[in-house]
């Protein structure tokens, strides 16, 4: 029995509950149609997936770890992160703990050159969707230029005069309260104080702390309004006068959230094994005598066996920059690249059911029906703020489905050439190498003075290969320190490919 867990997230304050309630639904149809068992949920309510600082997602990571379920369901891999770093290392994390992470929207097949190929068709696909994106964002410049209101929240302070956003009268003298105060330097918690005491709310109850943090970091209140590195000082009146605003800001530099830990990544973790007694090498950390931190890959017969190996300790960052640069010269040949694009190709031209695209077709009826319903309650008088709110949400849904339909028909219908495939295989060298490298390299065994490569897949076996082939004779002076002072020594590499199973 194959059993999963469901991860869900949403971030803005124009989604809602009903956000959720969409990507649990779709995650167990997934679940269905694959025969998964669902163990648990996990949800994150208004959490950005820019960091990892989220309850339940670090909940979720660290219960990974009991080897209770196999698999993570997202209903978009945005969903788990949108964060880069942040996504290869606790994929790195899910996968060492033996957990595969799913994507219930986006069909990624599970091979080497799938993986490759939905990048690939991704990437073509999006631009079919950046001319809708690149027409509102003009729109919405020029409604930022005419000084009109977009939508959406306003800061304390304001409210909204036919299409301007106007001062709110009412509110006026608290935000100069609020930034005089603390620009004379009250702590924000006493500011909160006097302000209840005074009988001033927001919303009923008493500010919060990051409410009155945020009031005062706003450059609005100075009547500047910054969006996509442009600046528009016709949107807001000023409220707070510039040199009250720079007291306040020199006295913010503090960083009242506190500091975050990051743990070290070792990118070559569970590819790398002894080339003498065949343990599997592992992270290691130790301190010099200056008490510098120094982080290491370390043969696990010699730490956890001692059965008297001789591989000795390499440093990390020596290691994996070798490992990079070497195995991005092999596939950056023109053989190697030769025989991808020709399993890309290959991959490309098989036939296959667009499922995805299925789904939100339906989803988007779904929505429209349900905007209908409330179109006819409109137009019977039940207009309130709920039903206004729950239109804009419903109208934004439908947007990002048609988004999402024009993408996933892009896959379907593009057939990307031979030569945007190369382009695009040698962009992922430079930019994604980690990826290429993950899904193609089967093991990488290591000596005192030479590396094995292995790669998983035959795709990079030519038709008279009997199996396995010396690609590279590669020899360079490297560092290896298993003391202060690191020694000097040749290494040479060499690659071979698994013959077909």
């Amino acid at each position: 029995m194959k059993t999963a867990v469901i991860y869900a997230r949403y971030s803005s304050d124009s989604q809602t509950e009903q956000s959720i309630e969409g990507q649990l639904r779709v995650c167990e149809e997934f679940a269905q149609r694959n025969d998964l068992v669902i163990l648990n949920t996990y949800i994150d309510r208004a959490m950005t997936g820019t960091n990892d600082n989220r309850p339940d997602f670090q909940k979720m990571i660290k219960e990974s770890s009991n080897h209770e379920w196999q698999y993570v369901i997202d209903y978009k891999l945005d969903r788990f992160s949108r964060n880069k770093y942040e996504t290869a290392k606790y994929k790195k994390v899910l996968k060492d703990n033996g957990v595969k992470l799913l994507s219930a929207m986006e069909n990624i097949p599970d091979t080497p050159e799938g993986i490759i190929l939905e990048s690939l068709l991704e990437g073509m696909a999006e631009y079919y969707s950046a001319e809708l994106a690149q027409k509102v964002k003009r729109g919405m410049h020029e409604t930022r230029l005419k000084g009109n209101y977009q939508g959406g929240g306003l800061p304390y302070g304001y409210k909204i005069d036919g299409r301007k956003i106007v001062i709110d009268e009412t509110k006026e003298d608290i935000v100069k309260y609020i930034f005089k105060q603390y620009a004379m330097g009250k702590f924000v918690r006493n500011i909160i104080e006097e302000l209840t005491q005074k009988g001033i709310y927001k919303n009923g109850k008493p500010f919060a702390v990051n409410t009155i943090y945020g009031i005062l970091k706003n450059e609005r209140y100075i009547g500047k309004y910054t969006k996509d590195n442009e600046v528009y000082t016709n949107m807001f009146p000023r409220i707070i006068d510039d040199e009250t605003f720079a007291k306040v800001k020199a006295r913010s530099k503090v960083n009242h959230y506190g500091k975050r830990s990051v743990k070290t990544v070792y990118l070559f973790r569970n590819k790398l094994v002894c080339g003498y007694c065949g343990k599997p090498i592992s992270a290691e950390s130790g301190t010099t005598r200056l008490g510098k931190k120094i982080n290491y890959y370390k043969c696990i017969g010699i730490k956890k066996y001692r059965n008297n190996c001789i591989k000795e300790t390499i440093r990390q960052d020596i290691l994996e920059e070798y490992l990079l640069n070497t195995i991005i010269t092999e596939l950056s040949k023109q053989k190697v690249q030769d025989q991808i694009v020709k399993k890309l190709m290959d991959l490309q031209n098989t036939p296959k059911t667009n499922t995805n695209l299925n789904m939100l077709v339906k989803s988007k009826k779904q929505v429209e029906m349900t905007l209908n319903n409330i179109m006819l309650a409109v137009e019977q008088g039940v207009v309130n703020k709920t039903t206004n709110n729950r239109m804009k949400e419903l109208e934004q849904q439908i947007e990002d489905i048609e988004r999402q339909i024009l993408v996933e028909r892009s896959k379907t219908l593009i057939k990307i050439s031979e030569k945007d495939i190369r382009k695009f295989y040698i962009e992922a060298l430079k930019l994604e190498p980690l990826l290429l490298i993950d899904a193609l390299i089967k093991q990488i065994k290591l000596y005192n003075d030479k590396v094995e490569i292995t790669f998983n897949t035959p795709t990079l076996q030519s038709p008279n290969d009997k199996g396995s082939f010396l690609m590279l004779k590669n020899k360079m002076k490297k560092i290896i320190q298993n003391k202060p002072e690191p020694a000097l020594i040749d290494m040479s590499v060499e690659f071979y490919v698994q013959p077909p199973k």
